[in-house]
């Protein structure tokens, strides 16, 4: 059965390993991924940067779960807008690919949206690299709709 639950310090060996297949799958397979992993993706040492987020109050990491294995992670962060709002932030969504399609994205979501409403966001922003049509359809069935695209020039070297 899948579910989904905070994440605690016992589960960041599988959280990171987890974040390093999302970052290794996005930069490999997707059209704008390696700049993506180079600048916006979570950055190494992951386990570090994960127990900060575990522990800070303004951030959740959650665990998604098939059967109690640990098989998706998300982390996400409150983020304080300049005329005062608050604006959640995922910064990581990811379910292992023969996990994907049962439901441990949704129960991640359900979570993480629930956590950002308790702490007073307004709205929550998550990212999708072109090409990724499985994502944006996840996040469309979740409600989220485009807010800004980022338009990115090659420079081809001299």
């Amino acid at each position: 059965m899948e579910a989904a639950r905070l994440a605690t310090l016992g589960d960041l060996a599988e959280l990171a390993r987890l974040s390093r297949r999302a970052i290794v799958e996005l930069s490999a397979e997707e059209r704008g991924g390696a700049i993506f992993a180079a600048r916006e993706a979570r950055a190494e040492p992951v386990d570090e940067g994960l127990a900060r987020a575990l522990e800070e109050p303004g951030c959740v990491v959650v665990v998604g779960t098939v059967d109690e294995v640990a098989v998706g992670m998300a982390s996400g962060r409150v983020e304080k807008l300049r005329d005062g709002r608050l604006l959640g932030v995922l910064d990581d969504l990811y379910v292992d690919p023969q996990a994907r399609g049962v439901g441990v994205g949704e129960a991640m979501m359900n979570q993480l949206l629930a956590w950002f409403a308790a702490n007073g966001c307004s709205g929550v922003d998550a990212f999708a690299l072109p090409g990724m049509r499985a994502t944006k359809n996840f996040f469309e069935e979740c409600g989220f709709t485009a807010r800004l695209l980022v338009m990115h020039h090659r420079m081809e070297p001299a």
